[in-house]
């Protein structure tokens, strides 16, 4: 502007034509001479200069040796590094290791881990273990617990409620020898652990439709995985196997791959169940022994029966799996607890009567899972009334009581 005296003049770009100097048609005739037209518009002409084109080719062209410069630099660097990459990567290793080792000190020293014994003898002895995850995120406090395997137990059947405990358990002790062979503590009072080559695990319930296998077809494919490869140093964990089908099947499928480990694969299992029938097994074979997580059921008035987990280990199996009250504790409506509890009452009686279902593994038929319910109390109290015999304030207080009932 200062040059030519042309006010109006002024420098812009775009992407087909680059920079150019824009001029509107009154004052073009101002132009000076080296100024080379470029491109007409209706009310302005653009223009390019000598001075301009070589500004234009050097922003054009400074990504394009900007990327260049970077290659080239980084090159360099490639080519520095390569001289020395051997310590380099003893150092990196070195540093990762020191990492690692650092954590595992300090959640030993935070958490009160202690240090386990690794021995040649075959056996898992854990003393007051812990699940290092599950004790950090509970807010109540942990219940630790013990567990020994060793020559003729070298399975346990696991019994007892649902949400007793019995996954944690037996997580727990994978996670204290998988910690043990990293070189880490472990979150218990005492561990003296054998060899061990593998641990392998069943838990959990998960299906993988996109393949057309279903939660129950994953669950046998895990298992038959189990029971080809699981040697007498493995570690396994069975959690609930066979209940994603019929009843009698899951059972007979439990018990089957329960007595393939204990008698041919020799593998230290811990067998979690709610099929008590296999709490029977220790008696019948060598190696295999029974323990349960307990509860206690009480009533309270205000809410009604409540039940309290012990989440303490115990020697036997459980004498029940409190399946109505988790139920119940989950939210269930209460006329559907009860309705089952009713028909709980008449499948235990149709099973056998005066005696509960678990009690005995002696051949039966399938049962009718809709079996007629047991009267109420006040249908048995009604059936007994006779109302000819009562006078009108009889009537009326049996009504009464029968309201009562219901």
């Amino acid at each position: 502007k200062a040059a030519t005296g042309i006010a109006t003049l002024k420098v812009g770009y775009n992407s087909v034509h680059g920079y150019y100097i824009e001029i509107s048609k009154a004052q073009a005739d101002k132009a000076p001479a080296h100024y080379t037209r470029r491109q007409t518009l209706k009310g302005a002409e653009r223009y390019i200069t000598e001075e301009l084109k070589a500004f234009e080719d050097k922003v054009l062209s400074a990504r394009e040796r900007s990327l260049m410069r970077e290659r080239l630099l980084y090159e360099a660097v490639l080519d520095f590094l390569a001289a020395r990459l051997d310590a380099l990567k003893l150092a990196a290793a070195a540093l990762a290791e020191l990492d690692v080792l650092a954590a595992l000190a300090e959640r030993a020293e935070a958490l009160r881990w202690n240090c386990p014994q690794l021995v040649d003898a075959a056996g898992i002895h854990i003393v007051r273990g812990r699940h290092p995850v599950v004790e950090r995120v509970r807010e109540e406090p942990f219940e630790p617990n013990d567990l020994d395997l060793r020559e003729g137990r070298r399975m346990l059947v696991i019994t007892g409620p649902n949400m007793g405990g019995k996954s944690t358990y037996m997580r727990q002790a994978a996670l204290i020898v998988l910690l043990a062979h990293i070189g880490s503590f472990v979150p218990a009072d005492a561990a003296t652990i054998g060899p061990i080559d593998r641990i392998f695990t069943r838990i959990g319930a998960g299906d993988d439709l996109a393949r057309g296998q279903s939660t129950f077809m994953v669950e046998m494919s895990e298992t038959a995985g189990i029971l080809h490869n699981a040697t007498a140093a493995s570690l396994v964990l069975m959690d609930e196997v066979g209940r994603g089908t019929s009843t009698y099947d899951g059972l007979a499928l439990a018990r089957a791959c329960a007595v393939a480990l204990a008698t041919r694969n020799r593998a230290w299992t811990l067998f979690a169940t709610h099929y008590f029938e296999l709490t029977e097994l220790a008696a019948e074979h060598e190696g295999i022994a029974n323990v349960h997580l307990d509860a206690v059921e009480f009533h309270d008035q205000e809410r009604g029966e409540q039940l309290v987990f012990m989440h303490a280990v115990k020697e036997g199996p459980a004498n029940r799996s409190f399946g109505l009250q988790v139920a119940a504790l989950a939210g269930l409506p209460r006329a559907v607890v009860d309705d089952a509890r009713q028909t709980l009452r008449a499948l235990e009686a149709a099973h056998l009567p005066g005696a509960p279902a678990a009690a005995t593994s002696a051949p039966h038929p399938q049962l009718g899972l809709f079996a007629p319910p047991l009267p109420s109390a006040a249908e048995e109290a009604l059936r007994a009334l006779d109302p000819d015999a009562l006078t009108p304030r009889e009537a009326l207080a049996a009504i009464y009581r029968l309201k009562h009932l219901v």
